[in-house]
């Protein structure tokens, strides 16, 4: 089994450091922003890109919170699933844009899950999607806007997000596996 190291802690953070910086300049600031990581991963992403926002425009007030769609995917018969974890969104997402934040898109089942969780709580103006990686393989009609590394890579491969506050380190790597995996 080769894995291959294609992003190191540095790479990652400079990646959403412009993507903080897109999603500022596509919402023409931070007005009727909400940032929503999708658990697990893509929260720890959401609260980095929120304090990148802090930092560029300080003042700015609570962007981020946590979308769980485990209940909202069409796999759960087919795949273990982990324990839901609680969905948290700062106010009303009527009429904001809404920008969901994941670590990797892949088949974008988890996006098209997120959209329909996204409908139980209200009505966004707009949803915009951030990834960390983008490794192609697309089921579904679904695009991010704002992505820090697209990754192009065979089916067989597996695309690892490591980061410091659950993993320890911060790294990504693609890892061969010999097997198509989901």
């Amino acid at each position: 089994m080769t894995v291959r190291t294609v992003l190191q802690h540095a790479d990652i953070t400079r990646a959403l450091t412009r993507i903080s910086h897109e999603i500022l300049e596509s919402n023409r600031g931070t007005n009727d922003l909400v940032i929503l990581g999708i658990p697990t991963r893509g929260v720890v992403l959401a609260q980095r890109i929120a304090e990148n926002i802090q930092r560029i425009e300080p003042g700015t007030g609570d962007l981020v919170g946590a979308l769980d769609v485990t209940m909202y995917r069409d796999d759960l018969s087919r795949n273990p699933t982990r324990t839901p974890a609680p969905t948290s969104v700062p106010g009303s997402i009527d009429g904001k844009t809404v920008v969901l934040v994941d670590d990797v898109l892949y088949s974008g089942r988890t996006i098209r899950a997120a959209l329909d969780a996204i409908s139980d709580l209200g009505r966004p103006r707009a949803v915009r999607l951030a990834v960390l990686v983008d490794r192609g393989h697309r089921e579904l009609p679904i695009r991010a806007d704002f992505v820090g590394k697209n990754l192009p890579s065979a089916a067989s491969e597996r695309i690892n997000v490591r980061l410091t506050e659950i993993d320890g380190d911060e790294s990504v790597t693609i890892e061969e596996t010999g097997e198509a995996s989901a």
